[in-house]
């Protein structure tokens, strides 16, 4: 028994260590130019081992990005629950997502934007749906405290996670000139357009606040 267990303890953090340097790997270059080859050797693994844990590099791609939206739909939940207006909440929350995104901008492209397996855009549409599932739940504040129009929750979600994650996209391209001065104004804007779609009246402006470091 205490064999097996000790086996099984090895199994899991082996198969850690392949994603976290599948991670490393996706955040330096992107899904397409991260090498089963190179992620093995950053893992202590031979390159054959990996596909021990994982059906396919697709599937090692898919659960990476799992790992990593998973973090990131829970700094946006623990903003969701924070104290204050819903106005203001979704605008941090816009705002600390887009911000975290572009301090890490290759891994945050790979996980929004860039061309990539179904396996993986399968994933990556479930990210989204979470971030929205979310960005509901202060879309129904809102309407409770008379902030934001009557509207469908769900509906509304999905338009405000559209609208900054399609905005996100330039700023986060390989292309694009990395800045951080530009990309917290980058962010503001996007924090400050995505949410007003959503406000009942005139609202004065909200200086967005990031209330989670990178």
């Amino acid at each position: 028994m205490a064999i097996a267990a000790v086996r099984l303890n090895q199994l899991v953090e082996t198969k850690a260590r392949i994603l976290d340097a599948a991670r490393e790997a996706v955040a330096l270059s992107g899904w397409k130019d991260a090498q089963i080859a190179l992620i093995a050797s950053r893992a202590g693994v031979a390159t054959g081992s990996v596909y021990r844990y994982f059906d396919s590099k697709a599937d090692l791609y898919a659960q990476v990005l799992g790992l990593v939206s998973e973090r990131e739909v829970a700094v946006v939940a623990a903003i969701v629950e924070a104290e204050g207006s819903a106005s203001q909440c979704l605008v941090d929350a816009i705002y600390t997502f887009s911000v975290r995104a572009m301090r890490g901008r290759r891994l945050a492209y790979a996980l929004i934007a860039e061309p990539c397996e179904p396996e993986i855009d399968a994933a990556r549409l479930k990210y989204r749906a979470a971030l929205a599932d979310q960005i509901a739940r202060l879309v129904r504040r809102g309407i409770a405290s008379g902030e934001f129009v009557e509207i469908d929750a769900n509906v509304a979600a999905s338009c405000v996670t559209g609208a900054f994650m399609e905005a996100l996209v330039g700023p986060l391209a390989p292309e694009a000139a990395a800045d951080s001065d530009a990309a917290k104004a980058i962010a503001q804007s996007i924090a400050g357009l995505s949410a007003r779609m959503l406000f009942r009246h005139a609202t004065p402006e909200l200086t967005p606040v990031s209330r989670v470091s990178a």
